[in-house]
């Protein structure tokens, strides 16, 4: 069901919480400082003391969803939870969880770590839903899911009731099933998108999840369910995709490029940054034969930023030969951080955040091989930027492309917001101007809602298009530009424009705005209806996308029209495979691709119009 429908009946709350999480006990010794809001457990500490702190941590961030709270929280290797008292939390908002062991059997929690749906009506009792269940990070460890004490429904498995911005990397989870909808709760139970990546997991329920990517993992224990289109790339054990859309699986056998995130570990009291390396027609879990192959960084070789930190500092610290890391927060950037020397990691810490202000864009990374951003949110401020993140000076100077094809640009789970919790404009939010880059999980998104001061539904969020502007999701001008996983939503023009030649996608998930006030404000200056949800340009030979998805809910005029959903040029070397459109209730997607495909409107709301293959 749609999405959409879910969105438009969220309030979004501002929740004033502290800086940081309450902690029970100081920090283990040896702990670097990371900033205040970052919690790092050992398994000598009592469980009880442990289980007290993430209750707390949870209660502040259930509803925090436009809040400036950012948490991380680490365990340390050992073993959490026994079979008397199971470890069983919640994650909520902006909150990353994550095991600190070389490999991720180094971390075992006995006992379970879940999001639930959040329930909007009667008090929190009706109307739940997990389509805004954004921002939380879960990796490294092991889970062997013990349910002791949960009473009937909630007993039946691991619930991870996800939506956009979430992932789950690096886990061995075993022992009930993984549910990635929450069907204990009062209905309708939506859920919108997620992504798991170099993971193995139990048998796998994917229930109400519209779209989701599974990649480099192990599903040999079963999943079940989908509603509109479940992507497997390089998945031990992924579900046949000959009967789609029958059953709506896309399954690519093995991916074509991928380099996991960088993670934290500590080995014999020191601390370190795994920097993974890049693999080429890959597929099952990084760490089956050990540890995962690539290089590890101390971390004293990295500069721990802060909120507060300028940017002429943090710029010194690149130019001093520093890494970076963005502990948990948020920062102002007035300047642009630029990215310069070949390999260097910046990692973001608990859902960082990076917000443009005066018109600034805040990071740029020029074209040279090795660079790799992972963790970090770009949102935009209430002055005009350019762009949130430029990866690649310009189109026309690009210096590194030979060294680049075997050591890639990479962004792993890199997000993009232009308003909800304040008024944001930018006009691209992501520019890749370099070529070979990787694009690991993304999520750019024009915010349908906030706490801007604009109401949500019929003709009621003009001021919102007026204001809170967005003109372009995503432009890639590179070549030879991969991405696994890629969310954009909600931009007023193109969401995703893709100039370079080929281009190789692997889920790309998109809803077109909902708030264009007239079919004027939609419509293109040749006068063509709508912008397609995925634009290829037109000078492209080749392009390749597996698994996509273009949805429509002009909530401000239903009566709207959009011509197409996906538009590419008629070449044989441009091919499409498993793509849609459906209508959320509200709107009209003429066709799916360049004139063919039926109409997705009112008269076949939530019921997507499906193109196996399509080719010029």
């Amino acid at each position: 069901m749609a999405a959409a429908l879910g969105a438009a009946l969220v309030g979004s709350a501002v929740i004033a919480a502290p800086a940081t999480a309450a902690t029970a006990a100081s920090p283990p010794p040896g702990t670097p400082d990371l900033g205040p809001n970052v919690t790092v457990f050992s398994a000598d500490q009592p469980i009880e003391q442990i289980q007290s702190t993430l209750d707390t941590l949870a209660d502040q961030q259930r509803d925090a969803e436009m809040s400036a709270a950012r948490h991380a929280v680490y365990f340390l290797p050992g073993t959490y939870g026994t079979a008397e008292h199971p470890l069983q939390f919640e994650v909520g908002y902006y909150t990353e969880v994550a095991g600190l062991g070389a490999s991720p059997g180094d971390v075992v929690i006995n006992g379970a770590v879940e999001v639930y749906n959040r329930c909007l009506g009667d008090g929190g009792t009706s109307n739940c839903l997990a389509l805004v269940n954004f921002w939380r990070t879960l990796s490294n460890l092991t889970i062997h899911v013990d349910k002791t004490g949960q009473d009937g429904c909630r007993a039946s498995a691991n619930f991870w009731a996800v939506s956009q911005a979430v992932s789950m990397r690096r886990l061995d989870i075993s022992g009930a099933n993984v549910s990635l909808m929450d069907y204990c709760s009062a209905g309708p139970q939506y859920a919108s998108g997620g992504y798991i990546a170099d993971s193995k997991l139990p048998y796998t329920v994917s229930g109400s999840q519209q779209q989701w990517l599974t990649r480099n993992s192990d599903v040999s224990a079963g999943w079940s369910n989908g509603v509109w289109n479940q992507v497997f790339s390089g998945v031990v054990g992924a579900p046949s995709d000959e009967t789609f859309p029958a059953v709506p699986y896309t399954t690519v056998a093995q991916t074509p490029v991928s380099r996991e995130k960088p993670y934290l570990y500590v080995d014999g009291g020191r601390w370190y940054v795994r920097a993974p390396s890049v693999q080429k027609e890959s597929s099952g879990v990084s760490w089956a034969n050990g540890m995962t192959p690539g290089r590890s960084i101390p971390l004293s070789d990295f500069y721990l930023a802060k909120p507060g930190d300028s940017v002429r500092r943090i710029n010194t610290a690149v130019a001093l030969g520093k890494h970076l890391i963005f502990t948990p927060g948020v920062y102002d950037i007035d300047k642009t951080l630029l990215i310069w020397r070949p390999n260097t990691v910046v990692l973001g810490l608990g859902h960082a955040t990076l917000t443009a202000t005066g018109g600034a864009t805040p990071m740029a990374v020029l074209d040279v091989p090795g660079v790799i951003v992972a963790g970090v949110t770009f949102d935009a401020g209430e002055k005009l930027s350019p762009t949130l993140l430029k990866v690649g000076l310009t189109s026309n100077l690009n210096l590194s492309s030979r060294a680049s094809k075997g050591n890639p640009i990479t962004l792993n789970d890199v997000y993009f917001r232009v308003g909800g919790p304040h008024i944001g404009k930018v006009t691209t939010a992501l520019e890749v101007n370099a070529d070979n880059v990787l694009i690991d999980h993304i999520w750019v998104w024009r915010a349908d809602h906030g706490d801007e001061g604009f109401t949500n539904g019929v003709n009621g969020d003009t001021d919102r298009w007026a204001t809170n502007t967005g003109t372009n999701g995503v432009v890639v001008n590179g070549a030879d530009v991969t991405a696994t996983g890629l969310f954009v939503e909600h931009f007023q023009t193109y969401n995703t424009l893709w100039n370079g030649e080929r281009g190789r996608v692997i889920l790309y998930q998109n809803e077109l705005p909902y708030d264009p006030p007239t079919q004027a404000d939609w419509t293109q200056p040749n006068g063509t209806l709508g912008f397609p949800g995925y634009k290829v340009g037109d000078k492209v030979r080749n392009h390749e996308l597996d698994g996509g998805g273009v949805y429509v809910f002009n909530q401000n005029d239903p009566s709207i029209l959009t011509a197409n959903g996906f538009e590419v040029p008629a070449r044989p070397g441009v091919k499409l495979h498993h793509i849609m459109t459906v209508n959320l209730s509200a709107g009209t997607v003429q066709h799916v691709v360049n004139g063919t495909g039926t109409q997705a409107d009112a008269s076949t709301s939530g019921t997507p119009q499906y193109i196996v293959d399509y080719s010029g």
